[in-house]
C-alpha cells in the first residue's frame, strides 16, 4: 500500500532565470509549470528571476545562458538551459524520472 504524498516527500525548490518577458522566457515558464503540475503536483515552488531587473543575481547560481532552470532542492543542485520544451529531457535532468 502506498503512503499518501505530502508527509515525507520534499518540496521541489526551482528557480527559472530569464531575461525579460521574451517569447523564450514565457515559453520556458509555461513548459516548466506544465511539467510541475503533471509530475510534482502540490510539491513544488517556482521562483522566476528576471536578470534584466536583477543582473547581480546571476552570479550566485553561476548563470551563463538564458533561460536556465536551477533545481535548488532537493539537493544536489541541477541546471537545465533552454525553453524546457523537451519534457523527457527536463524530467531526466531534474531526476524526476530516471534516464
Amino acid at each position: 500500500m502506498k503512503k499518501k504524498a505530502g508527509s515525507t516527500e520534499p518540496v521541489w525548490n526551482l528557480r527559472l532565470y530569464v531575461a525579460g518577458q521574451t517569447q523564450k522566457s514565457i515559453t520556458a515558464f509555461a513548459n516548466l509549470k506544465k511539467i510541475c503540475d503533471e509530475h510534482l503536483a502540490g510539491k513544488y515552488r517556482i521562483e522566476v528571476i528576471d536578470l534584466v531587473k536583477n543582473p547581480q543575481l546571476a552570479k550566485g547560481d553561476q548563470i551563463i545562458a538564458l533561460p536556465t532552470l536551477v533545481r535548488k532542492l532537493p539537493e544536489p543542485i541541477k541546471k537545465i538551459i533552454g525553453d524546457l520544451a523537451n519534457t523527457e529531457r527536463v524530467l531526466v535532468g531534474l531526476d524526476i524520472r530516471s534516464a
